[in-house]
């Protein structure tokens, strides 16, 4: 019996692109030689996606859709699908065929060598110039500050081992970001170095604020030196006033009375103030995650399933 590959494709509003996601992926199959099947994650559209997904099942039983109720983001989405998946590894990919389908013959290749998660690590993006200032900005902000647990320019185009995606199946943390829970599952990886491209439709989701928003997450969930960092900075400025007081003390003793400085007493106290603020908003998102967390609400919720057996 062959072996079974599962692709987990979220699709948002991605009318333009299915279609010829359908065209680039049955090309491809036809080059494995591997049984595939695939789970399309509707998540929460507004336009013609989850009708033209469902023309595409009709034509291809191996094409399964999931209609999330509304949209949980694109780590909610995979989340669903991997869920659903049944093969001897699952393949993470987007609708919008920025990551090209042929290479996943190199991640087959690297996984029947032994690997068991191997991502693709993006050398050139396409996109505006703030696009791929966002994307350097995110990988070099989280890289840092998690220890290189998620390496520079690595995406969520992946295959992985069984193995792992059944892992992660059993993680119902809510702060997600399944890049940072895979690598954090310290199975043998390796990474495929690949351009991407364009899209082939429709506009791009990364937009400024959607990108900060997963890179806070992403630091939040994987580390504690924002925490650190406070704590640090706290000593410092402890330290520093109370060098601070011994040098006005000892020239009031030896020259008496200094010299009026009111406004720098204030703009003391309002930095002093500002740096206070910064550790509680610190403080305040990890309590936010915690928040979260203990409300156990799902990271997805099915409205309809299409082409899975009973």
């Amino acid at each position: 019996m062959r072996k079974l590959l599962s692709f987990v494709i979220p699709a948002y509003n991605e009318e333009d692109c299915v279609d010829k996601l359908y065209e680039a992926l049955v090309a491809l199959f036809a080059k494995l030689a591997y049984d595939c099947e695939v789970i399309i994650v509707e998540n929460g559209s507004c336009d013609s996606t989850h009708t033209k997904l469902l023309a595409i099942h009709q034509r291809d039983s191996r094409f399964k859709i999931l209609k999330l109720s509304r949209n949980f983001m694109t780590d909610g989405g995979m989340t669903a699908g991997l869920h659903y998946a049944r093969g001897d590894a699952a393949i993470l990919m987007c609708a919008d065929l920025e990551d090209p389908p042929e290479i996943v013959l190199e991640f087959v290749k690297k996984w029947e060598e032994g690997y068991q998660n191997v991502y693709g690590i993006i050398r050139r993006r396409q996109g505006t110039w703030l696009r791929r200032f966002n994307s350097w900005m995110f990988y070099l902000i989280i890289n840092k500050l998690t220890n290189n647990i998620i390496p520079r320019n690595v995406s969520d185009y992946r295959l992985i081992d069984r193995k792992i995606y059944q892992t992660v199946n059993t993680m119902h943390e809510r702060t997600r970001m399944l890049r940072g829970i895979v690598a954090w599952t310290g199975f043998k990886s390796c990474g495929v170095p690949f351009d991407r491209g364009d899209r082939v439709g429709g506009a791009s989701k990364a937009h400024t604020m959607h990108v900060l928003k997963l890179a806070l997450r992403g630091i939040l969930a994987f580390s504690y030196i924002p925490l650190r960092g406070a704590t640090i900075m706290g000593a410092i400025l402890s330290v520093g006033s109370f060098l601070s007081i011994c040098a006005l003390t000892l020239k009031f003793i030896f020259f008496g009375v200094p010299f009026p400085g009111f406004g720098s007493i204030i703009c003391l106290i309002l930095l002093l103030f500002g740096f206070v603020f910064i550790m509680l908003g610190i403080m305040g998102e990890y309590i936010g995650m915690i928040f979260e967390e203990v409300k156990q609400r799902p990271n997805f919720i099915v409205e309809e399933e299409t082409g899975f057996a009973p």
